[in-house]
């Protein structure tokens, strides 16, 4: 196969109907009646419980495998578009670009009610800024913003566009960018300069399980969270003059992570909320 990054759009999707055997179209519809088919047949219920966990540990060709094995017995419709955006991002990470532009694709133009429309845009941004077609990848990052003003995925937009700036060679717009994170994100991001070229810190998710008034007592559920294997910590924020502790979970580079995270968590009888 042709190495995808001398590849146009145009031949990604020519490739797409050698590879798959149809058109998009059609695979979402087979592959909806075909779930549906089965599942009635042997009274099967899609679960997404081990894609999800690969995932969240990393092994992103285990998430593939499990995914797509659910494919040939699936039923729930309603889980189909979580189960696409779950492969979406493990193709992604994986490095398998052009599996992974697909299945966004098939999201963003063919899903009619998924719930993922807003991640397959920034999905399909990333696609491009791993492609290094940093004028592509903009445009999506661009076209999130503009069709979903009040998308929970801001802030990743923001630091995307940034670096698309810094990587296009287009400062000013890097920097317009970096002023909104921290006027708008100031708890999430940080802007150090190394030899006056400036180094963004990674935006990240993170889930919140209390907030205290005591250090000790934030100290003391973070350890007990510990304890259980999560990835907790407390940190130190000020608000009207006094002195808060907050007790969080994980960095998460994908607010789906935090969301996964979130409702193990809840399901245990925590309160939370995820952060940006």
């Amino acid at each position: 196969m042709p190495d995808y990054k001398c590849q146009t759009i145009s031949d990604t999707r020519y490739l797409n109907k050698q590879m798959f055997g149809y058109h998009k179209i059609g695979y979402w519809l087979l592959f909806s009646y075909w779930c549906l088919a089965i599942g009635v047949s042997n009274g099967y219920a899609l679960s997404l419980d081990k894609p999800r966990v690969s995932f969240l540990k990393g092994d992103y060709k285990a998430a593939i495998f499990e995914g797509e094995k659910l494919m040939a017995v699936c039923r729930d419709s309603g889980e189909l578009d979580e189960l696409y955006y779950i492969l979406a991002l493990s193709y992604l990470k994986d490095g398998n670009y052009l599996r992974a532009w697909d299945i966004f694709e098939i999201i963003l133009n063919e899903a009619a009610d998924s719930r993922f429309k807003e991640e397959a845009i920034l999905g399909l941004g990333d696609v491009y800024f791993l492609r290094e077609d940093f004028r592509r990848s903009g445009q999506y990052y661009e076209k999130l913003l503009k069709e979903h003003p009040d998308t929970k995925l801001k802030a990743q937009a923001y630091y995307r566009l940034a670096q698309v700036g810094f990587r296009a060679g287009d400062n000013q717009q890097a920097g317009a960018y970096l002023q909104k994170i921290k006027a708008e994100f100031p708890q999430n991001i940080e802007v150090r300069l190394n030899n006056n070229l400036p180094a963004l810190a990674e935006i990240y998710y993170t889930v919140q399980v209390g907030s205290f008034s005591e250090a000790k007592n934030a100290e003391r559920l973070a350890d007990k969270l510990k304890e259980r294997g999560y990835p907790a910590y407390s940190e130190e924020t000020a608000s009207r003059g006094k002195a808060f502790y907050r007790v969080r979970v994980g960095k998460f580079k994908t607010r789906y992570e935090a969301q996964t995270q979130e409702e193990q968590l809840a399901k245990e009888g925590y309160p939370t909320r995820i952060y940006p």
